[in-house]
């Protein structure tokens, strides 16, 4: 119970290690109030003992004048002593049952004490076990999370478009200079024509001429 209690309590709480030390501190302060409630119910058997005791000892006691009194001839006092006496032998029996009852009781507690004091060292056991594995499960969960940070869908998704506009970039650059190329290769063609042309001209020029 003390397991399945502390699962499900950590399953909903937002801190679990904080849950864990509170839950901890309840359940001592639980056994702290368990070994009260023992102290007092021996405290009572105590009492109820010396209790019984007493009135023994008052029974016995008014016996003994109860004697004295047949000794004496007083049957009045004889009666009268025999009489208190029968009252403390039956407080005595009294009390006395009350003493058996107080000394189950505290056997019942002190079972119910040792259950609990091991139900705590088990608890302990647990919250132990349960915060070390919740410090691997959190770490786990940054290790993760750093990972998909560096190489998960997003950053691979920039570095793709990053990868891209540089190949554009890099394909714009080739083709301005293709650009670039082209237009003095025009120029430098163009001249030719001009070459060819001036003399294609003064040809004619001549063969006019001569004719």
């Amino acid at each position: 119970m003390v397991r399945a209690n502390l699962n499900d309590l950590i399953d909903r709480a937002e801190h679990p290690e904080k849950m864990i030390k509170q839950i901890m501190l309840d359940m001592e302060n639980q056994l702290m109030q368990v070994k009260t409630q023992v102290a007092i119910a021996i405290a009572d058997e105590h009492l109820l003992l010396k209790k019984q005791k007493e009135n023994e000892e008052k029974a016995a006691e008014w016996t003994r004048k109860a004697e004295i009194a047949v000794d004496k001839k007083q049957d009045d006092l004889a009666r009268a002593a025999l009489e208190r006496g029968l009252t403390c032998r039956q407080m005595a029996d009294s009390f006395a049952q009350q003493v058996a009852d107080q000394k189950q009781q505290v056997e019942t507690l002190k079972a119910a004490l040792h259950k609990l004091e091991q139900k705590l060292q088990e608890a302990h056991t647990k919250s132990d076990l349960l915060m070390a594995q919740h410090r691997r499960s959190r770490a786990l969960g940054k290790a993760s999370e750093a990972r998909m940070a560096v190489g998960g869908v997003s950053t691979a998704a920039t570095f793709d478009r990053m990868k891209n506009k540089v190949s554009r970039v890099e394909a714009i650059s080739h083709a301005k200079a293709e650009l670039a190329g082209e237009s003095v290769e025009d120029r430098l063609n163009a001249l030719g024509k001009e070459d060819e042309i001036e003399k294609l001209l003064s040809e004619l020029k001549q063969r006019r001429a001569g004719s």
